[in-house]
């Protein structure tokens, strides 16, 4: 399948529709100020359109691939950015708050199938041995949405409008869908997903315990991350360019974390590859926190924490993968749910501390979650089949 120009693109396109998955979550966080100015709320009334969103997420993922588990992969993954096209386009005409969430939720409900369903047909398209390496490429469109969309859509909405921000990505949105219409074969289908299925990863501890790493990573990257902006001006005076270039360190670092994470995980191994960017997250928000109130150290600290924010995700869906491939459909959707468990956890907590003027407190609280994690990565060392735990 992979002999045919569209097979060769096939893996580009999938991680092209990650990033306009990317940017489409994550956008929120990159105008909070422009949002709240424009639609007469409060940074932390804005703040919730990224909560309300995760949760909308986090319970769509594994919803929508139970549902969907039948439907051919081509069709289903470019109506999803079809989807989102049109929802970031929509979000664009949004007369009042109210109606941003609506089209928001309703938009990333079906969006919640396209990243754990972009995993599983990169397993379809690549022999066994290149798995890990191309899901890891795959998401590194996450990365290019920190790297490249957030500094974007904050220079676009602090000159132009947070209007103007949500038609670029509809922009993006439509040429990812033709993209990928073109160059994903035709006639890929996954297993079923079925209720035997939730029973089997509900009975796997190993796989349980992966999940969790996930959730506490992304509650403690969430907890800081939705309020970055509005924390760099508040902590430093810092104004939106700077608070822009902080969003284009942070993704660039992930996207290098990624690419490295890439070409070390088939040597190294899923586990070795998550313990060391775990690290490097936990010394990044690390540094955040002791940090905060100097730019330079809290710009040093993201930067550090950018290796580790995306390519501790895609080792997740690795080792999941690897733990229990007959399941693999199952797991990574999870594994994205629980991904944006994280995401509403993290970012309803870090919403109190920041209407609570607790904007040190934010830091620290991060680093408790992110310790956590840690721990149960170390927890989780595969001790007699290394090489595909």
């Amino acid at each position: 399948m992979e002999s045919s120009p569209a097979g060769r693109f096939a893996p580009t396109a999938l991680m092209l529709g990650n990033l306009v998955t990317g940017c489409s979550v994550l956008a929120p966080a990159g105008m909070l100020p422009e949002l709240s100015a424009g639609l007469g709320t409060s940074i932390h009334a804005a703040g919730l359109l990224i909560t309300f969103g995760a949760v909308t997420l986090c319970i769509g993922s594994p919803l929508t691939a139970w549902l969907t588990s039948r439907i051919e992969r081509r069709t289903l993954l470019t109506a999803t950015l079809a989807v989102l096209a049109l929802g970031n386009l929509a979000s664009a005409f949004a007369t009042d708050y109210t109606g941003l969430l609506i089209i928001r939720l309703v938009m990333l409900a079906v969006g919640a199938l396209y990243t754990p369903q972009a995993a599983g047909t990169a397993a379809l398209i690549v022999p066994a041995e290149r798995r890990g390496s191309t899901i890891a490429y795959i998401f590194l469109g996450w990365s290019l949405a920190a790297a490249v969309g957030l500094p974007l859509i904050t220079f676009i909405a602090s000159r132009y409008g947070w209007r103007a921000a949500y038609a670029e990505i509809g922009v993006l949105g439509c040429l990812s869908f033709v993209l990928l219409l073109l160059r994903l074969p035709a006639g890929l289908k996954g297993a079923p997903v079925d209720l035997k299925t939730w029973a089997e990863v509900g009975r796997n501890t190993t796989i349980l315990l992966l999940l969790a790493i996930t959730m506490l990573q992304m509650s403690g990257q969430f907890v800081v991350f939705t309020f970055m902006g509005p924390l760099v001006n508040k902590l430093t005076g810092a104004g939106p360019d700077a608070v822009g270039t902080v969003f284009a360190l942070y993704g660039i670092c992930g996207f290098l974390g990624v690419v490295i994470a890439t070409r070390i995980v088939d040597r190294w191994g899923p586990y070795r590859t998550s313990l060391l960017f775990t690290c490097l997250l936990l010394t990044g928000i690390a540094g955040w926190a002791l940090g905060a109130g100097t730019l330079a150290f809290m710009t040093a600290g993201v930067a550090v924490w950018g290796l580790g924010f995306a390519s501790t995700n895609s080792m997740q869906q690795v080792r999941l993968v690897a733990a229990a491939p007959p399941l693999a459909s199952a797991t990574v959707a999870l594994n994205t749910s629980v991904l944006y468990v994280g995401q509403a956890v993290g970012s309803a907590i870090g919403g109190v501390l920041f209407a609570r003027e607790l904007l040190h407190t934010l830091g620290f609280v991060a680093v408790g979650f992110v310790a956590l994690a840690l721990t149960l990565v170390v927890l989780t060392r595969p001790r007699r089949v290394a090489a595909t735990a």
